[in-house]
């Protein structure tokens, strides 16, 4: 119930639709119960003998007839369509909601989530709400109010045959529940096991290029076998309780059908039931044992949604570790200065990151932060735009500690170039604009100059309108790069943060590269993290990082005549 409160909630908001939807839903129950009534008369008359005045009254109870049956046709589609137009607009809010939430939750979330999975709940699981809304809360309502109003019926026509006629109820109803209790963990495995499946077949289209270079996709294959089948195994348990509960219900509501000609038959044997009554009876039975033996479908659709519903409240009432404090405050365009006051950092594993981290990079300067993979050098910058809060310590910007400002502001100050950089499946020009939505072509231009990109661009066919492909797949690494850091320098924000800038390209490209840096050098603060260590000889000051801890630290001439670890770093580079 608490659930479904939840759900009720999220669905105010398109009230109108649904108070629409819901007395389009009564009328048709109106029409429903009305048109057996008009049956059963018609049946009396014709009883009586037809004359000139009873072909008359049929040829009017007809008409009504018609005019009942046109009027179900209106106001099902009235029912259907604007419950399905409230549903969906849910689904899409839920979604964008869902989207919201995900962008806005911390990178730790992410740690040990699968993306296909998470994909799974914004677009499937969200998508269980419309068969909620759409199915199941009307035709619920439909089948309360034909219950109750065939029962109404029935006991005015005969209490005795109408009493008989609820025998069944209390059986279907006990076995309702113990239905509910068995399949929704069943519905629950089964949407897992298709986030499960997303998941896959997400990391496999990702990493087709690895799986057809190392000649493993017999082994793939099988691995999607087993994910394709856990599901569809996890389905089948779920129609199999479903496929006994159905029978059963029909079952019984045969037995109540049966239970009432029997005494039916009684009661006309012995005069004390019309056949006119006898006919609206029996007309008046289907409908209602209509909404009894729906009570399976109904169940079976509940659990399901619910299954789904949780999987997506989950997600949207997972709290972020990394929020706006209450008095944030906007930072404005800084200068650029950043200092680090005994920074310690670890991850949810509490193995130490980063151990008293301490530093101050001037507006202008280049700090370079060198050290073997793995010894927080990463984890150092990400801390700079709170992707991450430290453990102890403090972060300032200009002074201000960056807890106290708010996350757009002090990320708009803040522009990376990260080492597996990612590019949309775009143009060139969108993909460097991107920093800057509503920069003009020669600023992107001269952004891509800047970058050392510009004259590549030109020499491909259709310049800066060139698609780089998913993830940029159409542009070569140092291409890539240097996209990036055009972007960079197109939204001018005073900090720009360079992980692995020129990891895994040839001297030529570094070369490049590295003009490219020293364009902005001087013009913008530079956090820059390195393993060719002479892509940041010009740096004014560098940090040598080992297990968290900085163990040197100085220019590239005064480390070198320390002969420690950046020496021994620069000889093994030689």
């Amino acid at each position: 119930m608490k659930m479904l409160w939840k759900l009720t909630k999220e669905a105010t908001r398109y009230k109108g639709l649904y108070v629409l939807a819901i007395l389009s839903t009564l009328s048709l129950t109106m029409v429903n119960l009305t048109a057996p009534k008009v049956l059963s008369t018609m049946t009396g008359v014709v009883e009586q003998g037809v004359d000139d005045a009873a072909l008359s009254v049929i040829m009017k109870l007809a008409l009504l007839l018609l005019i009942l049956y046109l009027l179900r046709v209106l106001f099902r589609f009235l029912s259907n369509y604007l419950a399905h137009k409230a549903a969906w607009y849910l689904v899409g809010d839920l979604r964008s909601r869902m989207y919201d939430k995900l962008q806005s939750l911390d990178l730790g979330f992410f740690h040990d989530k699968q993306t296909g999975d998470l994909m799974s709940r914004v677009v499937n699981d969200t998508r269980d709400f419309e068969l909620l809304y759409a199915h199941m809360i009307p035709d619920m309502m439909t089948n309360v109010v034909t219950f109750v109003g065939v029962l109404v019926i029935l006991l005015t026509i005969n209490w005795k045959l109408a009493l008989i006629t609820c025998c069944p109820i209390p059986l279907i109803l006990a076995s309702g529940v113990v239905f509910a209790k068995i399949v929704r963990p069943y519905f629950r495995a089964s949407q897992k096991c298709m986030g499960e499946l997303n998941a896959q077949l997400q990391d496999n289209l990702s990493g087709l290029h690895e799986i057809q270079s190392f000649g493993q996709e017999s082994y793939e294959s099988d691995r999607m076998k087993v994910k394709n089948f856990e599901q569809v195994r996890a389905m089948l348990r779920a129609l199999r309780a479903s496929g006994i509960f159905h029978p059963c219900v029909e079952f019984l509501s045969s037995a109540g059908t049966v239970l009432v000609v029997f005494f039916g038959g009684y009661l006309a044997y012995k005069g004390q039931l019309s056949v006119e009554d006898i006919v609206a009876f029996v007309l008046y039975l289907s409908l209602f044992y209509a909404p009894v033996s729906g009570l399976a479908t109904l169940l079976e659709n509940l659990q399901q949604s619910l299954a789904g519903a949780e999987r997506v409240t989950l997600v949207l009432e997972t709290p972020s570790a990394i929020e706006n404090a209450e008095n944030a405050v906007d930072i404005g365009k800084v200068e650029g200065e950043v200092t680090f006051e005994k920074v310690s950092f670890h991850y949810s594993n509490q193995i130490p990151v980063l151990k008293d981290i301490s530093f101050t990079c001037k507006p202008g300067m280049m700090v370079a932060l060198v050290g073997p993979t793995g010894v927080g050098k990463t984890t150092a910058t990400q801390l700079i735009s709170r992707f991450y809060d430290p453990i102890e310590g403090r972060i300032l910007i200009d002074g201000k500690d960056i807890k106290t400002v708010t996350l757009e502001s002090l990320r708009h100050n803040i522009s990376p170039v990260l080492q597996d950089t990612f590019l949309f499946n775009g143009t060139i020009a969108e993909n460097i604009g991107y920093a800057k939505p509503d920069a003009t072509r020669t600023e992107i231009e001269e952004a891509a100059k800047a970058a050392n990109i510009h004259e590549d661009i030109l020499s491909m066919p259709e310049q800066y309108e060139t698609k780089v492909g998913e993830r940029g797949l159409r542009l070569s690494g140092g291409q890539k790069q240097r996209v990036a850091i055009a972007r960079a320098i197109l939204r001018q924000s005073p900090i720009i943060v360079l992980d692995e800038a020129t990891a895994s390209v040839d001297v030529q490209t570094e070369k490049q590269i590295q003009k490219a840096i020293k364009n902005i050098t001087g013009k913008r603060t530079i956090i820059a993290i390195a393993h060719r260590l002479s892509t940041i000889k010009d740096a004014d000051l560098i940090l040598v990082i080992k297990h968290g801890e900085v163990v040197e630290r100085g220019n590239h001439e005064q480390l070198m005549a320390l002969q420690g670890v950046y020496y021994q770093m620069q000889l093994a580079q030689e």
